[in-house]
């Protein structure tokens, strides 16, 4: 299956120590098998960072690998409150990172307004069922792929 990837740069090589902690899923690469999702993220990050251009990076991986025994491998087919939940502690600073020793994770990705909404749960605002229907994307359901380990990335080819 073709995952892409968008950024202010080309990716080349993904490197784990370029990537930001405290993301949905951890700090690790992010792609999609959504071309135009992956051109938002590209151009969201260019305006974030006022530099460079978007740019999307294509790269190959064998979706069955999703099902074997090499990698470690979580799956959530939809938002829930155990999706909610392991985003809570990924983006928690005062956890432990990393949080969890998954090569991959797959999963919706979480409305831009996960910062707020998460704060609002944490001081008793709203309850987990709440959070999981506020950090549903408005755009509707997309999902993300993140690459987490040095073995995850090996499975990918840059085409």
């Amino acid at each position: 299956m073709k995952l892409y990837h968008g950024s202010n740069v080309e990716v080349g090589t993904p490197d784990l120590t370029k990537s930001k902690p405290y993301k949905d899923f951890g700090r690790g690469f992010y792609l999609s098998e959504d071309k135009g999702q992956a051109m938002r993220m590209a151009e969201q990050k260019t305006l974030q960072l006022l530099e460079g251009e978007p740019i999307v990076s294509v790269f190959e991986f064998e979706e069955a690998l999703l099902q074997g025994d090499e990698l470690k491998v979580k799956i959530f087919p939809d938002y829930s409150v155990e999706w909610a939940t392991f985003i809570l502690k990924n983006r928690d600073i005062r956890e432990q990172h990393p949080t969890h020793d998954y090569d991959i994770v797959y999963g919706p990705i979480a409305d831009d307004g996960v910062t707020f909404q998460l704060r609002r749960f944490q001081s008793g605002v709203i309850s987990i069922e709440e959070l999981v229907k506020e950090l549903q994307y408005a755009r509707g359901i997309t999902f993300q792929y993140f690459f987490g380990t040095k073995l995850a990335l090996s499975k990918l080819k840059r085409l």
